[in-house]
């Protein structure tokens, strides 16, 4: 029979792993305490030869490190799927994995509503100032630093996303509720997206960003978008506008997003990622019009156990049919 890895947390579907993968696999669990004895188990003959596949948490990454060119190249020859739980796949080294005829499925879906709430959340937050205004009334002192003026209704404004994937397109779908106008910008086009958005290409993302007032953050980190929302894209949205992060920390440039909040071309941020996480640059504490989260995202029961079953499922569906599904895109091509 043949067997898989789980690597990481599985809190919530115990019952599920067992159903999907009775009578189909033997379920190996991750127990390495480090790095170095991982590895010995992954060598012939040790606990972890011979496995077939890989259910993979972030939160392995605290006892084994993450699965970067080193970790790949020791996998058994036996490997050719990592199901990873999440719909960012950072902690992967994706290319590595290709060329070992390894391939990287995520859980993009099984986020989406959660993580748009909480960017919901942010951007109610960072436009009303509601969290400066907790921290005063939980200090006993009751709007005592509170100004009207610089606080906002989302109604009639204009939120640009960032990356109109299925998160992005949740946001929209929310925020127009208000309503907002909603404006996005991608790669390309979103066959999914309703004609009520507003679809900018990299030709008019200036035009775009003159126009915001909440810029959302919706990008996948990779190579090419680590400091995407740099400076100069910074300074291009509207005076008082107000950037949310749900993405990843490293995809703004913080030292640029930190001197726009000091000299007030920034209205408020909302972050719920860092870039070097748990670590947050005590900076953002300074400033009142800051809602900042330790990455809740998708911080529910509901959601994470939606994540541990489509995992679960991609891995199963590769083993019984020889194709799982939610292929990262650079896996497709």
């Amino acid at each position: 029979m043949v067997r898989v890895l789980i690597c990481g947390d599985l809190a919530w579907a115990h019952k599920e792993c067992e159903e999907l993968y009775q009578g189909i696999a033997d379920v190996v669990r991750m127990d390495s305490p480090n790095r170095a004895e991982f590895f010995a188990g992954l060598q012939p003959g040790g606990k972890y030869d011979g496995i077939d596949g890989i259910y993979r948490h972030n939160i392995s990454a605290d006892y084994i490190g993450i699965f970067d060119k080193e970790l790949v190249a020791k996998l058994p020859a036996s490997v050719k799927w990592i199901a990873h739980n999440g719909a960012g796949y950072d902690q992967i080294d994706v290319a590595t994995c290709k060329e070992r005829g390894i391939t990287v499925s995520n859980t993009p879906g099984a986020v989406d509503d959660a993580t748009a709430t909480t960017a919901l959340y942010l951007m109610i937050s960072a436009l009303r100032h509601f969290a400066h205004a907790e921290q005063t009334l939980r200090a006993g002192k009751w709007k005592s630093s509170h100004k009207a003026g610089d606080a906002h209704d989302l109604t009639g404004r204009t939120l640009a996303i960032l990356g109109l994937g299925g998160i992005g397109l949740r946001l929209a779908e929310l925020a127009h509720a208000f309503p907002m106008r909603i404006v996005y910008h991608s790669r390309s086009r979103n066959a999914q997206a309703p004609e009520w958005c507003e679809y900018f290409g990299a030709d008019r993302l200036d035009e775009m960003l003159a126009q915001t007032d909440v810029l959302s953050v919706h990008v996948p980190l990779r190579k090419d978008t680590e400091g995407m929302v740099d400076e100069k894209m910074i300074r291009k949205l509207k005076k008082g506008a107000v950037i949310v992060n749900t993405a990843r920390g490293k995809v703004i440039d913080e030292p640029a997003l930190i001197r726009a909040l000091e000299d007030g071309h920034l209205g408020g941020i909302g972050l719920d990622v860092y870039p070097n996480e748990p670590e947050v640059n005590p900076r953002f504490l300074e400033f009142p019009n800051a809602t900042l989260l330790p990455h809740m995202g998708t911080e529910t029961l509901d959601s994470q156990k939606k994540m541990e079953v489509r995992a679960l499922t991609n891995l199963r569906d590769y083993l019984t049919k020889g194709q799982g599904s939610d292929i990262i895109p650079e896996h497709r091509q």
